[in-house]
């Protein structure tokens, strides 16, 4: 039942997006089976050769695959560039919570909101990819005043960088991080950043224009002229047959034009909302979690000195 279901799930899938074209194309060949039943004087088989070509056929086949697979392969990249982002957000914010000395009691408030920032980097470069401005959601990680600042910038997660970067710094003036930690931590800043860069990469770089053209191109032609090569043998059910074949290849390019560009809000996008909220509750867990486990090994050390 579970593969019924979800062979028949809308949610997710393109058939509603191909659907007008799809019934355009049904309608289409209905006309053509019409014109056929009441005798018109064309010569079906002129089609023929152009739909049952082997050249034709083959090249239509290798446009579609090729865009299928390279759509992917860019769906695929972007997916390891999060979790890119994810691992070295977790890390980075374990080194600075666990490696930097607190020397003041503001410290450990100063080290709760640059680990905020690793959240607030995660979520400019989302809204970023998808070219929005600042938002409540990433106002809600930093100061008023920093979010001033990003609105003016043109790019807000590498700005978000800088200034974790400073923070970094900061500390190894003040001796509070040696000299191998913050090699170590910037290491692990410079990755999201290359990070930010391969995911602007995928986003700013289209599959080309032409090629797109052209397999759109070739697929009207085989639409416009299916119809006439089986309209003689299929007659009132050729509208039914184009439909369905129109469904299946025009799916197939749409899955490619949806999956292109995986940073968006299709269904079949990356879930960049889902990926943000991990990276924020598990710095948030890093910080609540450690605090109360501190509170536990100071209660521990007074009873036992008791």
């Amino acid at each position: 039942m579970q593969w019924f279901k979800l062979a028949l799930q809308l949610r997710g899938s393109v058939a509603p997006t191909v659907f007008p074209r799809v019934v355009l194309c049904g309608v289409f060949g209905f006309l053509v089976s019409l014109i056929y039943y009441y005798g018109a004087p064309v010569s079906w088989d002129i089609f023929g050769s152009v739909v049952t070509n082997v050249v034709f056929n083959l090249v239509l086949g290798l446009l579609l695959v090729f865009r299928t697979n390279t759509a992917y392969e860019r769906f695929w990249e972007g997916r390891k560039i999060w979790g890119v982002i994810v691992i070295n957000a977790r890390n980075l914010a374990r080194q600075i919570w666990v490696g930097v000395s607190e020397v003041e009691p503001a410290d450990r408030e100063n080290k709760a909101s640059v680990l905020k920032l690793l959240v607030a980097f995660a979520i400019a470069t989302k809204l970023h990819l998808r070219k929005e401005p600042v938002d409540s959601e990433l106002e809600a990680r930093i100061n008023p005043a920093q979010t001033l600042k990003l609105k003016k910038v043109k790019n807000p997660p590498l700005e978000v960088a800088l200034w974790i970067g400073n923070y970094l710094q900061q500390q190894q003036n003040r001796g509070c991080l040696t000299s191998n930690q913050l090699r170590a931590m910037n290491k692990l800043l410079d990755s999201m950043v290359e990070a930010l860069t391969g995911c602007e990469r995928i986003s700013r770089t289209p599959i080309p224009l032409a090629y797109s053209i052209y397999l759109k191109r070739l697929l009207l032609i085989y639409g416009l002229i299916l119809p006439f090569q089986i309209v003689d043998k299929t007659q009132w059910y050729t509208g039914l047959i184009v439909a369905l074949i129109s469904f299946i290849l025009l799916g197939i390019e749409e899955i490619g034009n949806e999956i292109e560009n995986p940073f968006g809000y299709d269904p079949n996008d990356l879930p960049l909302d889902e990926i943000c909220n991990t990276i924020s509750n598990n710095i948030e867990d890093l910080i609540v979690l450690d605090a109360n486990e501190l509170s536990l090994v100071d209660n521990w050390q007074t009873t036992a000195v008791e």
